[in-house]
């Protein structure tokens, strides 16, 4: 590897068949930067697009790569019910500022099988009337399913909103115990 290829960032990605449809993974050196929701031809093209944008560089389909390895194994677990916490480094540089750390205190303090609300959520990091900023930040949340916005929801007992779709949403919040199971 020349001293060239040392300075570039390299993103590698992969699609995983899952129970709420397609996921785009993508990584970096630095860990997984980027889930995508419904990775059909198109949504998938449009991710990749914007990763070789974000990173300046072409990102590769790689299925096979040892930065991905991990994360699609822990994600096909998560999916069987094996698995209830990722254990994968990311990498957060597609977040920043307010977004990055409630993000961040999202996936250190919320576990599987529970919920919290977005208003919770803004007092955990020090803001408690930025329930709409914590909405906001969920909508950006550039690793969903892994960092688990589907475990925020509305105080009076609404399940909220989601990048995924609502019916994404029950679905992985049934997975976890949350809900019933759909009945279709």
């Amino acid at each position: 590897m020349d001293s060239q290829e040392q300075g570039e960032q390299r993103v590698v990605w992969a699609v995983v068949g899952t129970a709420i449809g397609p996921l785009l993974l993508a990584a970096t050196k630095d860990g997984l930067v980027n889930v995508v929701f419904h990775a059909t031809d198109a949504v998938r093209d449009r991710a990749v697009e914007r990763l070789a944008s974000r990173f300046g560089t072409e990102p590769v389909e790689a299925p096979g790569s040892p930065l991905l390895a991990e994360a699609i194994r822990q994600v096909e677990a998560y999916f069987a019910g094996e698995r209830r916490d990722f254990d994968l480094p990311l990498d957060w540089s597609l977040i920043s500022g307010f977004n990055r750390q409630v993000l961040r205190a999202l996936a250190a303090g919320v576990p599987y099988g529970s919920v919290v609300g977005y208003g919770d959520l803004a007092g955990r990091v020090g803001q408690p009337g930025a329930a709409q900023a914590v909405g906001m930040a969920m909508g950006a949340n550039p690793l969903p399913v892994v960092v688990p916005c589907h475990r925020v929801v509305e105080s009076g007992g609404g399940i909220g909103g989601f990048g995924g779709g609502l019916e994404t949403k029950r679905k992985l919040l049934a997975l976890e115990g949350v809900l019933p199971e759909p009945l279709f």
